[in-house]
């Protein structure tokens, strides 16, 4: 099995595995001109540019009508899995929920001089719009993604929440998606994908309600459309492929290590998955695991693709370098695969997660602990955050002057008006001050 093994032993090596890694955010296709295509048909004819969307790429007899999922199918759909999945999907949500709980900002009001009175509201936007992958033809429901979106949303207070979902060829959805937004208490539920369903979210159309905020992974259409909307509708993040970076010492398994690198290459051709040791001997044992491993996988064509193009062993002369690659690497996920995680803590300054010692692997995160699992790709953990309530909140500053204060200031403020040529502004605060 092809994979890159390569030498990290100081920044002067960086330039090289950059220069590799950088080329993962190149898209395969310039699917701009379409999408920008999509946008615009949803924008103008609404409900019937979705549903013709949906029957030429998902389900032959979709309709305008159809497009919305009666609640009565949603509450029905609790009762079409497993009372033990169903207590699995409220038990995650519940860790999810107190998570992001903690989150959660007040807003505050200050006095910090007599006469003067500052603030800052911290409000929900008023809709939101959450995008949940169909997973290969609706078999395999993308239930986390689904709590992950709505949970924050929800603890933001956003009133009013819309999930849009690509439907099967039948012209459903698939039940756990349903049932998951039972659990969730939600009722907007719309069968589409695709770029057309992030126009519908973003524009509005008769169906489906014009929101503030779109969160959700998707495909390169959905990311492309995502990025075209930004301006016009907030997003959750531009995200890449995923990836996982791991630092491991000697008293970490090559077993599990394999176990975690391919955790994230059978996402995605483009996956990366990066370990990096001070031990040859650790590295070529995980090598060894890799290849045993690999080959009892299901996606394992796509995983081997991974592998190969975007993966790697790295040798670092001992941990301290390995820091220094993992903050140059500013993975999405980063594992510390070491016998004491909290001594290196401190050094981590770039990580969408950090998954702490050997009994944290990464699914662990993305399913079950609490923590958000969208996170930033492609480096972007060096000035971005994991999704979180603050994705759906907004912050109005609150001014309150009194009479005073203009008296005491507002020959200050006119003065800075008129060193940037803004006379009007000079004279709105200059008209109010009160003569001796």
């Amino acid at each position: 099995m092809p994979l890159r093994l390569l030498e990290y032993t100081s920044p002067a090596d960086w330039p090289g595995i950059d220069s590799w890694l950088s080329r993962r955010d190149a898209g395969e296709d310039n699917v701009e001109p379409i999408v920008t295509d999509i946008l615009a048909q949803v924008r103008t004819r609404g409900d019937e540019a979705v549903a013709e969307y949906t029957r030429r790429f998902d389900c032959p007899d979709m309709t305008a009508e159809a497009l919305r999922v009666p609640e009565q199918d949603i509450a029905l759909a609790l009762t079409q899995i497993p009372a033990a999945d169903a207590d699995i999907i409220r038990e995650a949500a519940a860790n999810i929920r107190d998570f992001h709980l903690r989150q959660k900002q007040n807003s505050w009001i200050t006095t910090p001089a007599p006469g003067t009175t500052l603030g800052q509201l911290v409000l929900p936007v008023d809709r939101a719009g959450l995008y949940v992958p169909g997973g290969q033809g609706g078999e395999t429901p993308l239930i986390s993604s689904l709590l992950m979106n709505a949970i924050p949303a929800q603890v933001a207070g956003v009133q009013t929440i819309c999930v849009v979902s690509p439907p099967r060829k039948d012209g459903s959805l698939n039940p756990y998606i349903l049932a998951t937004a039972a659990i969730l208490g939600l009722s907007n539920v719309f069968m589409c994908g695709s770029a057309w369903a992030i126009s519908a979210l973003a524009y509005g159309t008769e169906s489906i309600p014009r929101v503030d905020v779109i969160a959700g992974p998707g495909n390169i259409f959905v990311t492309t459309a995502k990025r075209l909307l930004v301006g016009q509708v907030g997003i959750d993040m531009i995200a890449g492929p995923s990836e996982i970076a791991i630092l491991a010492d000697a008293s970490a398994k090559p077993k599990w290590l394999a176990a975690d690198m391919l955790s994230q290459a059978e996402h995605d051709p483009l996956a990366s998955s990066i370990l990096v040791s001070a031990h040859s001997d650790l590295l070529a044992a995980v090598q060894s695991e890799l290849v045993t491993q690999l080959a009892a996988l299901p996606r394992h064509e796509i995983a081997a693709r991974s592998l190969a193009e975007w993966s790697a062993l790295i040798h670092v002369p001992d941990l301290d370098v390995g820091m220094d690659l993992i903050n140059r690497l500013a993975p999405e996920h980063f594992e510390l695969s070491v016998s004491d995680p909290w001594a290196l803590i401190g050094s981590v300054r770039n990580a969408g997660a950090v998954f702490m010692g050997h009994s944290t692997p990464e699914p662990v995160g993305d399913y079950f602990a609490g923590p958000n699992h969208v996170l930033p790709t492609l480096s972007t953990a060096r000035f971005s955050s994991a999704l979180s309530v603050d994705t759906f909140c907004k912050k109005t500053s609150l001014i309150c002057t009194d009479q005073a204060f203009l008296n005491a200031h507002g020959s200050k403020v006119a003065r800075l008006a008129r060193l940037e040529g803004l006379e009007a502004h000079a004279r709105s605060v200059e008209q109010r001050l009160e003569k001796p």
